[in-house]
């Protein structure tokens, strides 16, 4: 099979490394090759999050710059700061939810214009997914979903080869009882959107 490469960025709390457990759980269950890492960056402080999973027979979870076949970012301006991971045919699927940075916070920065982020990652990629997945988690009944709102729009874009029921039967196996209905409800929601905005 094709390899295909995609990279997975978040703010540390937001949930990137289920996502990345729940779709290393539907990849197993298709067969599928599979190869994954981590990198933690300060997470409990807020920093970076970043997931590289190769779907195929590659032998190396390093994704080099310009390499991603797909960025999944869970909040824009770390969408953005992954941008160098991508190349002109890379799908980027992002979270318009802004998460600010602690120099934000403090006023010692200022975030960039959601508009201005868009433009840029526009311009130098094949195309841009991007919605407010926090708003939909919060329809599905859990601000935690956004995870899996995200996850519905990456399996909708046909970039990687995983399926919806795999990826639903992965929730049910890695996610709490209690928040099964919650996710799958995010997981087609973003689906859905993801669906619409094609």
């Amino acid at each position: 099979m094709d390899t295909t490469r995609l990279i997975i960025v978040a703010v540390g709390g937001q949930g990137n490394l289920l996502a990345s457990k729940v779709i290393g759980d539907a990849a197993l269950f298709a067969d599928i090759p599979i190869r994954m890492s981590e990198i933690h960056g300060m997470a409990q402080r807020g920093g970076v999050v970043e997931s590289a999973i190769v779907f195929g027979n590659a032998k190396s979870t390093i994704i080099a710059d310009g390499e991603a076949d797909v960025l999944l970012g869970f909040e824009p301006l770390e969408t953005l700061r992954a941008l160098n991971k991508c190349n002109s045919d890379t799908i980027v699927i992002s979270n318009l939810a802004q998460l600010s940075p602690f120099t934000v916070t403090l006023g010692s920065g200022v975030y960039p214009n959601l508009k201005s982020i868009q433009a840029l990652i526009r311009a130098k990629t094949a195309k841009l997914i991007a919605f407010d997945a926090t708003a939909l988690a919060m329809e599905a009944g859990n601000v935690m979903s956004t995870n899996m709102v995200l996850l519905g729009a990456l399996v909708q874009s046909g970039k990687t080869p995983l399926s919806s029921d795999n990826i639903k039967k992965a929730i049910v196996n890695r996610t709490k009882k209690k928040f099964v209905e919650f996710n799958i409800k995010a997981f087609e929601l973003g689906f859905n959107t993801a669906k619409a905005l094609a």
